[in-house]
């Protein structure tokens, strides 16, 4: 039918055809991107993530979004496959190099998820983090968990015979905690805190 038109009118007829798929790919954009925004709070909700975790996680779910939308829309305009293809392996190879470079701090990021996921220790958990079965480690109350690292206040013993906060922090990368052992307390708080600053004895010399 549409041979039929005048070539005027066929070729606006194109035009317009061209324009609708453009607006269709933004509104299934615009559709998919509330959605994985709505399942991103839900697991937010359900982990209990930090608070900043969350607008990051939006941003790369929104880029990578709106990269397909615009090589989908590119593609409809008549930009040829092959310099998509092309286009996309470099700015793949350019990724990678960056993922690498990066590793160290990705690898902290996902330790992170997996530490609210798997829930090893929790904020105001008493830990230690040891070097093996027998060295003392890294020990303290957790205060805080971000993305890179989670930090520790240091309890002290008082001569007195209290335990007090010396007021220095431990700030640990997260992916420490899946390569070392570590030792978590549960407990009254005074308890723990007795725990905490009394000194492993030392097995006697034979």
């Amino acid at each position: 039918m549409r041979d039929r038109l005048p070539v005027g009118l066929q070729h606006w007829m194109g035009t317009f055809v061209t324009i609708g798929e453009i607006l269709l790919i933004v509104l299934l954009a615009w559709a998919l991107r509330l959605m994985v925004h709505r399942l991103i709070r839900r697991v937010n909700a359900k982990y209990n993530l930090p608070p900043h975790a969350l607008p990051g996680a939006r941003r790369v779910a929104g880029m990578l979004i709106n990269a397909a939308a615009l090589l989908l829309i590119l593609q409809r305009l008549g930009v040829s496959g092959t310099v998509l293809w092309t286009a996309f392996s470099g700015f793949a190879a350019v990724g990678a190099v960056a993922f690498f470079a990066a590793w160290s701090v990705l690898s902290n990021i996902f330790c992170m998820i997996l530490i609210f996921s798997t829930n090893p220790f929790r904020i105001d958990d008493h830990i230690e983090v040891l070097e093996n079965g027998e060295k003392p480690g890294f020990k303290g109350r957790v205060i805080d968990i971000n993305l890179i690292f989670t930090t520790l206040e240091e309890i002290a013993h008082d001569p007195a015979g209290g335990q007090s906060a010396t007021g220095t922090v431990l700030q640990i990368p997260n992916s420490l905690f899946f390569q070392r052992a570590m030792r978590r307390w549960r407990g009254n708080e005074s308890s723990v805190l007795r725990r905490l600053v009394t000194p492993t004895k030392e097995s006697p010399e034979a």
